[in-house]
């Protein structure tokens, strides 16, 4: 694709691709300057950006998440932290399926162990009066 595809699908300016592919948030386009040609790896790259960015980071936090191999961190709530993927940050990826399988690893990490509170609040059986 040219790059006015690009600036559509995207969402951005002409200025904002040369920005990114200036600061190697999207790699540079095939064919050279007089035929640059564009592709998904652009799109998703430049959608990428423009997500982190709404979401407050600044560039420089942007370059250091997508170079993290552990993910970006997104805080959920006092002592839990999602770590997501670079590769899937503004993907489109269905929502539903993942927050299906978190509700159920939540619910069993967070869950209370009934055994152990029932063990606490009955007597021991050796114990004498």
């Amino acid at each position: 694709m040219r790059i006015h595809e690009l600036m559509e699908r995207a969402g951005i300016s002409e200025r904002q691709v040369r920005y990114l592919i200036a600061e190697g948030f999207i790699p540079a386009p095939s064919g050279g300057r007089a035929n640059a040609q564009y592709g998904e790896a652009h799109v998703h790259g430049a959608r990428r950006y423009m997500r982190l960015r709404e979401l407050g980071f600044p560039p420089a936090a942007i370059r250091l998440l997508l170079l993290a191999r552990e993910g970006t961190p997104f805080p959920v709530a006092p002592g839990i932290t999602l770590l997501v993927s670079p590769d899937v940050i503004a993907s489109g990826q269905a929502v539903d399926p993942v927050l299906t399988k978190l509700e159920k690893l939540l619910t069993a990490i967070l869950k209370e162990d009934v055994s152990d509170a029932q063990d606490s609040d009955t007597p021991d059986s050796g114990a004498s009066d």
